[in-house]
């Protein structure tokens, strides 16, 4: 007879009796949000439970009208940013309370702030960033209010980990730039102040923290304020605020501060919750599908998917496939819940056309009549990112939205002073300098100006023996002759002599010949020399005792006609233009 089977409650009370409650407590610690259905400690959590459940109501009930804002913190090392971020999401109840048990024992273990909560280990998670107390990778947080959503990307400030900040930036909407009120500007904020205008935020803050520890002065602030708007000449920044702050004990951040009776403005928070951010738009009012994938499940179906760039599409829309310039038309679009009518601007969609046409990865779907077109050299404003520096003839792996091509840096234009903004001279780039480069591509990539189009403007370059991204950049100038079907015969036109519009500009073309006629400064140069030449024969037949109309017209003459006898000598380089030494052939050698 088999034995009888124990109850749940017993079976429940023999695996109490046998856990070890200490290692349950630590695994607890660590378990994120408590569940619904346990009530929060009050004693330790800054929010009670009602709190905390009116707040999901708010925002349940605010629904699609809560925006959401993308923001970043940045600024100088030891400014006070994860601080900042810690005490936003405690003062907005945003802590529940595992979190808070965890941050009262780590502000023991790790904290800086003496007695105090440490509110940036709220944030700074990495084993490596408590023991150091700084911020080494991009955090994200997540919080909201009755009147809008927020994601916060925590930025590192040391120099060395430049690239997270930039990472961190370039999907932001506006940013919070901290400055020690103690130190007041630094190089690095400088730095953080040009790669924010770079990636296209016009809305920042300028948080002056630390307000505390310079006894809350009114004329220390000024004095910051004052010097930031000396930087504002050579930044792109159109909506700009200054709050004076105590991020550690939360002066000017959710509450108004009575130490700053002299500041008339919002808190912290109340900017956050009522700015509109100022952004060039993220797409153009052109539609353009960067292809990220052909999906051919069967073969009676050829959808190309990818997220839309800008603009609109629906059925029946005449498209262009870039760079090949295939015509079709709209058979169909499928978004993630099957057909719909038409699909816009940051929407993924699939797009099924009415014509084989030979598209893959990296080409470009647009609308007849779009200017957009594939450019084998690009200007660019560039960050590097590594320790090696960056010279002129580096050769890389660009990635431009989803196209991917080897690229050269064809020349190194200039360099930008951090510390002034001006650009200067540079053989070379080091780790985390900004310089304008010129690029060549391999296979011209489909681009635009990144002031037009975040998702066709912006690259990374990749080093092709370690897969290591080098460096990030945006692009700033497009060339002239666009490098499409036809651009080379357009581009051979453009080299050739403009026709001469009148007799005087026929006489001087024949005068100098088709490579000069086309090269006004080497022209220049040449009738110069010409005209020197003549005087000096016209001396020279004066001291050999010709007579002084003789010896004009004898210079005149060599004047005249010494382009004929040039040409008579030498006629491969009158008559041809110079080659370009960046073009080479189809069998020729480099």
């Amino acid at each position: 007879m088999s034995a009888a089977r124990p109850s749940s409650a017993e079976a429940d009370a023999a695996l109490d009796s046998a856990t070890n409650r200490a290692a349950l407590a630590e695994d607890q610690t660590f378990a994120g949000p408590a569940p619904d259905d346990v009530p929060l400690d009050t004693s330790l959590a800054p929010a009670t439970t009602d709190d905390l459940r009116a707040q999901a109501v708010a925002v349940a009930a605010a629904g699609a009208k809560a925006s959401l804002l993308r923001f970043i913190t940045c600024g100088s090392v030891d400014d006070g940013k994860s601080t900042l971020i810690g005490r936003l999401l405690f003062d907005t109840n945003s802590v529940f309370d595992d979190q808070m048990e965890a941050l009262q024992r780590d502000s023991k273990k790790f904290g800086t702030t003496g007695s105090d909560l440490d509110f940036a280990l709220l944030v700074d998670g990495l084993s490596a960033e408590r023991e150091q107390g700084i911020t080494i990778d991009v955090a994200y947080r997540y919080f909201n209010t009755k009147k809008r959503a927020f994601i916060i990307a925590d930025t590192p400030g040391h120099e060395q980990y430049t690239r997270n900040m930039a990472t961190g930036a370039s999907q932001a909407e506006l940013a919070i730039i901290l400055v020690d009120a103690r130190k007041g500007i630094l190089p690095q904020t400088r730095r953080h102040s040009f790669i924010t205008s770079m990636v296209g935020i016009k809305s920042v803050i300028v948080a002056v923290n630390k307000m505390d520890l310079v006894e809350f002065s009114e004329s220390v602030f000024n004095e910051i304020v004052a010097g930031y708007k000396a930087l504002l000449p050579h930044l792109g920044f159109t909506d700009i605020r200054y709050i004076p702050l105590s991020a550690k004990n939360g002066d000017n951040l959710a509450e108004r501060s009575a130490h700053t009776p002299w500041y008339k403005g919002p808190t912290l928070l109340e900017t956050l919750e009522e700015v509109e951010p100022q952004t060039f738009a993220a797409g153009s009012p052109h539609f353009r599908l960067p292809v990220q994938w052909v999906n051919r499940p069967n073969l009676d179906f050829r959808g190309f998917c990818g997220t839309a760039a800008g603009g609109r599409i629906s059925q029946g829309d005449a498209v262009l496939s870039l760079p090949s310039r295939q015509r079709s038309t709209v058979k169909a679009v499928y978004g993630p819940n099957g057909q719909v009518e038409s699909a816009e601007d940051g929407e993924a969609i699939t797009l099924t056309l009415n014509d084989e046409i030979d598209a893959s990865r990296g080409d470009v779907l647009v609308k007849v009549g779009d200017p957009i077109a594939a450019h084998r050299t690009l200007q660019a404003e560039i960050l590097w990112m590594v320790d090696r520096p960056l010279i002129a003839g580096g050769r890389f792996v660009a990635k431009l939205s989803s196209a991917q091509t080897p690229v050269n840096v064809r020349s190194l234009d200039e360099a930008v002073d951090i510390h002034s903004y001006q650009p200067r001279s540079a053989n070379a780039l080091l780790m985390n300098e900004i310089g304008r480069v010129t690029l060549q591509f391999d296979k011209p990539p489909v681009a635009t100006l990144y002031s037009e189009s975040r998702e066709l403007g912006a690259f990374i370059l990749i080093d092709p023996l370690t897969n290591e991204t080098v460096a990030l950049g945006i692009v700033t100038g497009l060339p002239r002759v666009e490098d499409a079907p036809g651009a080379a015969a357009r581009s051979a036109q453009a080299a050739s002599p403009a026709a001469p519009r009148s007799q005087f500009e026929r006489v001087r073309a024949e005068w100098l010949g088709p490579a000069l006629a086309a090269d006004p400064a080497r022209a220049r140069g040449v009738t110069i020399f010409r005209a020197a030449a003549a005087v000096a024969i016209g001396l020279f037949a004066l001291i050999l005792g010709l007579a002084l109309w003789k010896a004009v017209l004898l210079g005149a003459l060599d004047f005249a006609l010494r382009p004929l006898l040039r040409r008579l000598m030498v006629p491969a380089e009158t008559e041809a233009a110079p080659a370009d030494p960046t073009t080479v052939r189809d069998g020729e050698g480099i």
